[in-house]
């Protein structure tokens, strides 16, 4: 079974999973969080300073160790969602989806004619190099196309909430931007706005999903509901680390 067959399994199965983002360069990130024992990663092309070839290679590194790595990415560029998912992503997450268009945009992007408009080639890894024939390399992705989160992360948005996270596979609450969208004092509000995100998305048939800032943050998220998890980033662990260790150094 591929990375992307075992994510959108465990989805299916009802379980709660829990990844992080991947915010440094150098394939030993994506080699420890798999040691650490995640269930995915995100590759973020939002908040780093990854270049594009950067992201290849640890979406690269990811899919040759059997990680299911996903990319973060800010708007819906079909060159570059092409470029990432021949290079072994197993699906895309879209920062601050406020339309359905865009929603329909991404899937379009990520999807072969006739579901999409995603350009075909074989010559890449999930094709083995144009070892597997069109039409077998075509039902797999018809069969098991690649993973949609949106992050909803406003507090309105351009279409009602229903027909954005329509054709999503997650609803993902973006509860940092969220919150500043709000307003930050208005802690009534921002419970009301996770709370709305949060039914639309079962309404609708949509995973929740949302971002935690530690393992207990994601547990208190996945009791409310929340299966797909992204707990902090490779940067975050690492910088919480060197204060901790540092700090007992300078007593």
């Amino acid at each position: 079974m591929s990375a992307r067959a075992r994510l959108r399994a465990a989805l299916s199965a009802g379980r709660a999973v829990r990844g992080t983002f991947v915010k440094l360069a150098g394939e030993e990130t994506v080699d420890v969080a798999r040691a650490a024992g995640v269930d995915f990663v995100v590759v973020d092309l939002e908040h780093s300073q990854l270049s594009e070839e950067q992201a290849r290679r640890a979406v690269s590194r990811a899919a040759a160790i059997g990680l299911p790595a996903l990319v973060r990415i800010p708007t819906v560029d079909s060159g570059l969602i092409n470029r990432l998912l021949e290079a072994g992503a197993v699906g895309l997450q879209l920062s601050t989806l406020r339309s359905a268009a865009e929603t329909r945009a991404l899937i379009g992007a990520t999807r072969y004619a006739p579901a999409g408009t995603r350009s075909i080639s074989l010559a890449h890894p999930g094709a083995n190099y144009s070892g597997v024939p069109l039409a077998d390399y075509l039902a797999t992705e018809h069969e098991t196309p690649p993973l949609l989160v949106g992050q909803i992360e406003t507090a309105t948005t351009d279409d009602p909430l229903p027909d954005v996270v329509e054709g999503l596979d997650v609803a993902f609450l973006g509860v940092t931007d969220l919150a500043v969208s709000v307003g930050l004092d208005d802690e009534d509000a921002i419970a009301a706005r996770v709370a709305e995100i949060r039914a639309t998305a079962a309404a609708a048939g949509v995973i929740a999903g949302s971002w935690a800032v530690s393992p207990d943050a994601a547990g208190d998220a996945a009791a409310a509901g929340d299966r797909y998890l992204v707990v902090g980033s490779d940067l975050q662990f690492l910088a919480a680390s060197m204060r901790k260790h540092f700090a007992k150094g300078a007593e």
